[in-house]
């Protein structure tokens, strides 16, 4: 390396130098969901920014859910069906994106499984069965969200 480029690489601010994520070397996380798992590729905990990689088995089911913020998904291979929601039917497979605008609401289901790259914004808001809104984690989403982004 040249004395110039040495002395420009030691005048970077670390905090503004490029991260490499190896997917491929990351174990797969399983989630409170069945059949779905994920690689979190980046996560902002400041504006809760986050890129995952999503892996959904045959017939799994992400449920009834609402994005606070954008959603973004880029479907990788297999399929993704909007079971539930305003949009129900709607099925987007390898090669297609999709993006939801803030608010909107549905029910993810992959019926012959896929891989998706999912961007979005944290946190996501799930309708419990017994009428309880959650987090993904599954915590009470008023009792941890509420204050930061009521509505």
């Amino acid at each position: 390396m040249s004395p110039a480029a040495t002395a420009q690489q030691a005048s970077v601010n670390p905090d503004l130098l490029s991260r490499v994520v190896r997917a491929e070397d990351m174990p797969w996380q399983k989630t409170r969901f069945a059949g779905c798992e994920a690689k979190t590729l980046m996560f902002d905990p400041k504006s809760g920014l986050a890129t995952m990689l999503m892996r959904m088995a045959p017939g799994a089911v992400l449920p009834d859910h609402e994005h606070v913020l954008v959603e973004q998904t880029y479907v990788l291979e297999g399929s993704l069906v909007d079971k539930e929601g305003p949009d129900t039917g709607t099925e987007v497979r390898a090669g297609d994106f999709v993006w939801r605008p803030a608010g909107s609401r549905h029910t993810a289901w992959s019926p012959t499984g896929g891989t998706f790259i999912a961007i979005f914004q944290i946190p996501n808001k799930f309708f419990e069965k017994d009428g309880r809104v959650t987090d993904a984690s599954g915590k009470d989403w008023d009792e941890v969200w509420g204050e930061l982004l009521p509505g």
